[in-house]
């Protein structure tokens, strides 16, 4: 057992058939995004006991593989999962960190408690980071852009059909290598406004990080790819169609006057760490930042009279994006050629830089995983 400061226990078995240095060396010469997974994984169990108190137990590191579990088990067939995303990054002194993983931490337990999940202490879910990068930080890489993306997930593993919160949960933590998520040279994207679907509803689980947001999104993402987008754009039909996000990033807008615009959290819309970490970045560099509603015909005048002048996407894979152009079926959005510097390429670089070591930590973000 290894034994931390904090009174959690990892258990630690190894993999007996690792990647060897030359098959690493490969698959880290070009990671692309979620393609590669390291050796191992870490995991925490949870039971709830005859007498209804449950409790989380079994920390370990075990070799990364498949999951046996049975064919009733509660996410399989209700859904009840949720997850995370954060990334690791290799500083130049050889050390690793990643980027305000107590944010997450708080993320996950509100997903957890909209999915009638127990809750995990934030202490456990930084350990397993820790205890997991420990072992697999040869995987970390130290190319420009890139990362080990982390992925802590929380599923109903207990065997019955009913409706109800599963008395029996798994928490694990996998990794993989990552380069940019969009491929290749940083340029605007194409997105498309999903007219046809809503990513979420008022009430539902909009702000929670759990799968069925995602293959929720999965049929506009599609139509957006066949009118030759990246992303799909979200709005809320109950709202005059006021933007919400994207299908996986938050969405901000630059104004000619200094103001950043982003949609304010209204239940539907994910609290994204990079989302908040923009504004604060944002914020220190004098922008008058707001969280507010915005319409796409609000969009569609600013742009017509000259006073929009960037719309970028952020989120944890995709760090920040431009945003070149709105596609809907009626034409096109397209931000005009800037001229002058960036609000988002300069933030961009700023929070990278803070990530991986090169730029001066003010706000304590940093924390240490080996």
């Amino acid at each position: 057992m290894t034994q931390n400061a904090l009174g959690v226990d990892f258990a630690k078995r190894l993999s007996e058939t690792p990647k060897t240095p030359q098959e690493r060396a490969a698959i880290l010469a070009n990671p692309g995004f979620g393609n590669h997974f390291t050796d191992h994984t870490a995991v925490v169990d949870y039971t709830v006991d005859s007498e209804g108190k449950g409790g989380w137990h079994d920390a370990r590191i075990e070799p990364y593989g498949p999951i046996a579990m049975d064919p009733a088990a509660s996410v399989l067939h209700y859904g009840q999962e949720i997850f995370e995303g954060l990334k690791a990054y290799r500083h130049a002194d050889g050390s690793v960190w990643t980027f305000r993983p107590e944010a997450n931490a708080a993320r996950f337990n509100r997903s957890a408690r909209r999915l009638a999940l127990p809750e995990l202490p934030p202490e456990v879910f930084i350990e397993s980071l820790k205890q997991l990068v420990s072992v697999d930080r040869d995987w970390v890489p130290d190319g420009e852009g890139e990362s080990l993306y982390l992925r802590p997930f929380m599923i109903a593993t207990e065997a019955f059909l009913g409706v109800r919160p599963a008395r029996e949960v798994s928490y694990r933590v996998i990794a993989s290598p990552a380069g940019n998520y969009f491929g290749g040279e940083l340029k605007p994207v194409s997105i498309w406004l999903s007219e046809n679907y809503a990513r979420a509803g008022h009430g539902g689980t909009g702000e929670a990080k759990c799968g069925g947001n995602y293959a929720a999104s999965l049929a506009a993402q599609l139509e957006a790819e066949a009118n030759g987008c990246k992303q799909v754009l979200f709005l809320d039909p109950t709202d005059g169609f006021a933007v919400e996000e994207l299908g996986g990033m938050n969405i901000f807008f630059v104004f000619k006057d200094g103001t950043l615009v982003t949609p304010a959290l209204n239940g539907n819309i994910l609290h994204g760490v990079t989302r908040d970490s923009v504004m604060q970045l944002a914020a220190d560099r004098g922008l008058a930042v707001q969280e507010r509603r915005i319409t796409i015909d609000e969009w569609r005048q600013a742009l017509a009279d000259g006073t929009l002048t960037e719309v970028f996407a952020c989120g944890t894979a995709a760090v920040i994006t431009p945003i070149g152009e709105l596609k809907t079926k009626d034409g096109s959005l397209v931000t005009p050629t800037l001229e002058g510097e960036s609000v988002a390429m300069a933030i961009r670089e700023q929070l990278l830089g803070i990530q991986t070591g090169a730029v001066e930590d003010l706000h304590g973000w940093l924390t240490q995983l080996a």
